[in-house]
């Protein structure tokens, strides 16, 4: 005999999911949205994530990087936000990022540790904003590092350990800054910049010029940039092009001391010092001998008294 519910037929599970008020997917669908983006696991909060590893942060006010960086990230674009100090560590469990934008927040300190983690980074954009200074080393971690912006800030000297050793930099944009030189050695660390954005400076004519001429006579650049690359000649309104000082232009200029020198220099310079040194002291210690003994005749005979004079003297 048929049975006359057809209910008794259908698997206990199926029965189960048709029944319940609330059905499995809405659940699924109400996690994924209260995560921030549907597929995108691990999403800063108040960011936007597409798949990829893309978090989109710009121009939210955020007051400093968002907590919650993981692996997977690949690009953060922090962009016209508030973010007035990096910290060290600010980066933390983003050591997959490969893009940092940093544009236009304000910015006017990062710790010489801020990109500790970020070891695959491949571009930086730190531009629009307002630095005046970097601490040395500041960039070593970045050893993927491939393009780095400076540009609109108000840096007015970079030391030659600022930017460290980039072995895969190719592009650094420093225009629109306060730079009238650059330090010696500052470009030595970076062996693969092809492209050098510098106008916008108020580059002085003078002998702290020489590094920065020497590396554009090494890479041509197109005329129309070429041209735009003028520094000032001290006490004067004149306008000098970057690239028409030749080398023999600063045979007045010190040359810079190399290794052998510097080191028989580090060797000699205290050795010298000690020297004449313990030549002061002796020389102290033999005037003070001699007005010492001077003092001690002039007391002996003003304590003998004068002499009484003898049978044979006038004054007898």
């Amino acid at each position: 005999m048929r049975s006359p519910c057809f209910v008794s037929r259908w698997p206990p599970p199926m029965l189960l999911l048709l029944l319940s008020p609330w059905p499995l997917w809405s659940q699924s669908s109400a996690t994924a949205t209260s995560s921030g983006t549907p597929g995108v696991p691990h999403c800063p909060e108040a960011c936007a994530c597409a798949p990829g590893g893309q978090a989109n942060c710009s121009g939210r006010a955020l007051p400093a990087v968002p907590a919650g960086l993981s692996r997977g990230l690949r690009a953060l674009l922090l962009d016209h936000n508030r973010v007035r100090a990096l910290p060290p560590g600010a980066f933390a469990g983003a050591d997959t990022l490969l893009r940092l934008d940093l544009r236009e927040n304000g910015l006017r300190w990062v710790h010489a540790r801020a990109f500790w983690s970020l070891g695959a980074l491949q571009q930086l954009d730190l531009s629009a904003n307002q630095l005046e200074a970097l601490a040395p080393g500041t960039f070593s971690p970045l050893s993927a590092l491939r393009s780095l912006s400076l540009a609109g800030n108000r840096l007015a000297r970079l030391e030659s350990g600022a930017l460290g050793v980039l072995p895969l930099l190719n592009a650094l944009d420093l225009r629109d800054n306060e730079l009238a030189a650059l330090a010696p050695g500052l470009l030595a660390g970076l062996p693969a910049l092809h492209a050098l954005h510098l106008r916008g400076n108020p580059w002085a004519c003078g002998c702290a010029l020489r590094p920065l001429c020497s590396w554009l006579r090494r890479h041509p650049r197109p005329a129309p940039e070429a041209e735009t690359l003028l520094c000032v000649l001290p006490g004067r309104l004149t306008l000098s092009p970057l690239t028409a000082f030749p080398d023999a232009a600063f045979s007045h200029c010190a040359q810079p001391l190399a290794p052998r020198d510097l080191a028989v220099v580090y060797a000699l310079g205290p050795v010298s010092f000690l020297a004449s040194l313990a030549a002061c002291l002796a020389l102290g210690s033999m005037l003070t001998a001699c007005r010492t003994r001077r003092h001690c005749a002039t007391a002996l005979g003003w304590l003998k008294g004068p002499r009484e004079p003898g049978p044979g003297s006038p004054n007898a």
